[in-house]
């Protein structure tokens, strides 16, 4: 049998790390904000024949767009991400790249977000993921309200969240800097699916820990917790790697529009199955136990 719990020291060694080096990167790169978050138009385009990434890059500079991201999708066709334009600067825009590369544009699409618009659907994913959080302390405090102080099951519960969640933004903050990767409303639905399945895998392992309880495995709850832990790895592992598998493949496979989902889920369901393992379970041991010093992964174990 693993000790889980007894290795929990090493958990928080792991994810303190994973977290400082996540708030150092959002402070210093900050994320890059897609058009659903900030003002601008997103255009993609494809091209009659294949078109040079760096023609298409002088092309847009020579008509104004110097700051323009450009990203290829797919065989001739581009993503282009630059400041709102008009319909009318659109047309223009779209004659001067087939006059200037000498290919027609067989299919575009044309998608603008003012800069209210931008603030709002920012203000409306942080109400989203609040009341998520809410819900589910809720939820997990009812499901489990038998047991001793139930408050601390939910609490523990949502530090593994905010634990898988600043992971999941930090990585997008380092891909941002690195290969230009954006957050839109996509990563959002990815976030919210990862807190979904996350929830899930915790209250299938708080599940099992509340039944050894019952059964009275142990008089020491950190026992109770391990054996707990021990029979909810071959699940949490099973549905976790068959998940993984899925979306790799549609990350492969897809469209580059749904990269940003993808590969937030790619990322949130991995952390997820570490969470729900080595962090949510310890948690709730060091509350229950007060072994507070074990949130500290250097300090002196006591004997």
């Amino acid at each position: 049998m693993i000790d889980f719990v007894g290795k929990k020291q090493w958990f928080f060694l792991i994810s303190a790390i994973l977290i400082i080096l996540g708030i150092i990167s959002l402070a210093v790169f900050g994320l890059k904000w897609g058009v659903d978050f900030s003002s601008g138009t997103a255009i993609t385009l494809q091209f009659e024949k294949e078109v040079d990434l760096a023609q298409l890059r002088q092309q847009l500079t020579d008509l104004g767009y110097d700051r323009a991201t450009i990203q290829p999708t797919a065989e001739a066709e581009f993503f282009i991400r630059l400041q709102e334009i008009s319909s009318e600067e659109y047309t223009q825009l779209k004659e001067g790249l087939e006059a200037g590369l000498a290919t027609n544009i067989t299919d575009s699409n044309l998608y603008t977000v003012s800069a209210t618009i931008a603030m709002a659907t920012v203000r409306n994913t942080v109400i989203a993921v609040v009341i998520a959080s809410i819900g589910i302390l809720l939820y997990i405090s009812w499901a489990f309200r038998k047991m001793p102080k139930p408050i601390r099951w939910g609490t523990c519960a949502i530090l593994a969240l905010l634990h898988d969640l600043v992971i999941v933004i930090a990585i997008f903050s380092i891909l941002g800097w690195v290969a230009g990767m954006e957050v839109d409303s996509l990563f959002v639905t990815g976030v919210l699916g990862v807190v979904g399945i996350s929830v899930n895998n915790i209250v299938v392992v708080f599940d099992r820990i509340r039944e050894n309880l019952k059964r009275g495995v142990s008089s020491d709850f950190g026992v109770v917790a391990n054996c707990g832990i021990m029979e909810s790895v071959g699940r949490s592992l099973n549905t976790g790697l068959a998940t993984l598998f899925v979306i790799v493949a549609l990350y492969l496979l897809g469209g580059a529009t749904i990269h940003t989902l993808i590969l937030a889920l790619l990322v949130g369901i991995t952390t997820g199955i570490y969470s729900s393992l080595c962090i949510a379970g310890q948690l709730l041991v060091v509350w229950e136990k007060g072994e507070w010093s074990a949130l500290l992964p250097w300090a002196k174990r006591p004997a």
